[in-house]
C-alpha cells in the first residue's frame, strides 16, 4: 500500500500540478489531501475545480472552515479567506461543506489536518520549533493508528512514537513560509520555494515515509500575489522565507 499525502495547497495551482506530475511517476494506490486547499491570493477557484476532478480523499482544514464562516457570517475570516470566498461559486462552496475533518482508512491510517482532535493545533510543530515528544503525546490524546497523517504547520517532518505510530506531515504543497501570531508572533519558513508532499508505504508489515520536495516555477504565482496586494506572500513563494519586516 502506497499513499501520497498532500496538504496546505493554498490555491497554488502551479505547485499542485507539479506535485501531481511527480505523484503520477510513483505508482501510488491512493492520494489524500489533508486540507487548507484554497485560502490565499492565488487561484482558489481553479484549484477547487482541479481538486474536485480528482479521485482523492479530501479533508477540510481550518481554512475551509473559515471560508465557510465568511459565507455564513459576513465580516468573519482573514484577508486570504475572504479573497478565496469571493472567487467561489455555490458549487465549490457546497463541495467544501461536504468535506470531513478527518478519516480513518482501512489500513490503520488516520488522516487529519492539524491533529486528531483539532484542525488548528499542529501535531509535530510548536510555533517555529519542532514539538517535543511530550507535546506530541499530549496532542495525540487517545488517538490510535499505525500511521497518522497531518498537515497545518507547513513543515515536512516524520516521527515514530514510542508506541510505534508513524506520524507524517508532508509539508505545504503551495505555501513555503508564513507569519503567525499564535502562541506568539513568529515566522514558519521552509527555506525553499519547492512544493512538498509525502508518500507513506507499507512494506513487510512496516510503514515507511518519504518526504518529497518538488521544484517548480513559482514566479507566475508570486506575480499573482504581488498584483493582489500581498508582497509578503510573493516573497515567501519565491524564497521559502518571510520578509524580515513582517
Amino acid at each position: 500500500m502506497r499513499i501520497a499525502l498532500v496538504s496546505d495547497i493554498h490555491g497554488n495551482l502551479a505547485a499542485l500540478e507539479a506535485v501531481v506530475a511527480d505523484i503520477e511517476r510513483r505508482a501510488v494506490d491512493q492520494v489524500a489531501n489533508l486540507g487548507d486547499s484554497l485560502s490565499g491570493p492565488l487561484l482558489p477557484l481553479e484549484t477547487a475545480r482541479f481538486l474536485m476532478a480528482q479521485n482523492w480523499i479530501h479533508l477540510a482544514g481550518n481554512h475551509e472552515r473559515q471560508i465557510l464562516e465568511v459565507a455564513s457570517r459576513p465580516g468573519c475570516g482573514g484577508r486570504s479567506d475572504k479573497y478565496a470566498f469571493g472567487t467561489l461559486s455555490l458549487v465549490e462552496l457546497d463541495w467544501l461543506r461536504s468535506l470531513p475533518s478527518g478519516a480513518m482508512l482501512p489500513d490503520g491510517v488516520l488522516l487529519c489536518h492539524g491533529s486528531p482532535h483539532s484542525d488548528c493545533i499542529t501535531l509535530l510543530q510548536t510555533a517555529e520549533r519542532a514539538a517535543t515528544s511530550d507535546e506530541i503525546g499530549e496532542r495525540l490524546g487517545d488517538a490510535r493508528a499505525d500511521v497518522i497523517a497531518c498537515g497545518h504547520s507547513h513543515i515536512a517532518r516524520s516521527v515514530r512514537t514510542g508506541r510505534g505510530t508513524l506520524i507524517v506531515n508532508p509539508g505545504s504543497a503551495g505555501q513555503p513560509a508564513y507569519a503567525d501570531e499564535y502562541p506568539h508572533p513568529h515566522h514558519v519558513e521552509t527555506g525553499s520555494p519547492d512544493a512538498r508532499y509525502a508518500i507513506v508505504e507499507q512494506r513487510d508489515g512496516q510503514w515507511l515515509a518519504e518526504l518529497i520536495s518538488v521544484p517548480y516555477d513559482a514566479r507566475p504565482m508570486a506575480r499573482l500575489a504581488q498584483s493582489r496586494g500581498m508582497p509578503d506572500v510573493a516573497h515567501a513563494l519565491l524564497t521559502g522565507y518571510m520578509p524580515a519586516n513582517t
